[in-house]
């Protein structure tokens, strides 16, 4: 490996050394919501929101039982923000900034699901408490307009062998939370009785 690396730094030189896409990857890739593509919406019960702020970018699982995102009409979709840590970094950025991206995944299945577009944060009291569950709203919904919508191929998740409990990670090869806590902050700290307490924790909070 060389010590100085040469970065691709134009968009004609990387095109040089891809070529040219596929058509049928870009004929996939629609300006609404299909019937198909909100087939796959409403079964996955697990989306990543990704967000763009001044501060840079962010990043947020978001998951419930399927059909927790839902499809409104054939350009907009709309999930709620359930109980966090009140971080609110995704939030921070919508408002400043828009533009999303959502990623969805279902168990078991190697495809993936892409949506850019652009974000609004809607607090009507109505429409929040009819996403409710265990009796407790969100206190927004995020409502989602597309512009793009595509889906991905498996090679991504057939190379990972992510859904082959074969590959699944053993508890003790991963840091806990409690563990990753601990290395982050000063003074005492108990990590295993984080980690011990957790369960009965999320189990309070999770709504």
């Amino acid at each position: 490996m060389s010590d100085s690396p040469d970065p691709l730094d134009s968009i004609e030189a990387l095109e040089a050394l891809y070529g040219a896409p596929l058509q049928r990857s870009l004929d996939k890739e629609l300006g609404h919501i299909s019937d198909l593509y909100r087939q796959f919406i409403e079964r996955s019960p697990f989306v990543v929101l990704a967000t763009s702020g001044p501060e840079g970018l962010d990043c947020s699982p978001r998951g419930d039982p399927p059909g927790f995102v839902r499809v409104v009409d054939k350009r907009r979709v709309l999930l709620p923000d359930r109980r966090g840590n009140n971080r609110i970094d995704s939030l921070r950025n919508i408002v400043r900034d828009p533009r999303v991206s959502l990623l969805f995944l279902i168990p078991g299945i190697g495809e993936t699901l892409r949506i850019n577009g652009n974000a609004v944060l809607l607090t009507d009291h109505d429409l929040c408490q009819s996403f409710a569950m265990e009796g407790k709203a969100p206190r927004c919904v995020i409502s989602v307009t597309v512009d793009r919508i595509y889906y991905q191929c498996q090679k991504a998740l057939h190379r990972s062998r992510l859904w082959d409990p074969e590959a699944f990670a053993a508890r003790e090869e991963v840091p806990t939370a409690g563990a990753m806590l601990k290395s982050t902050v000063s003074g005492d700290f108990d990590a295993e009785s984080y980690d011990n307490d957790y369960p009965e924790h999320m189990a309070r909070t999770i709504y």
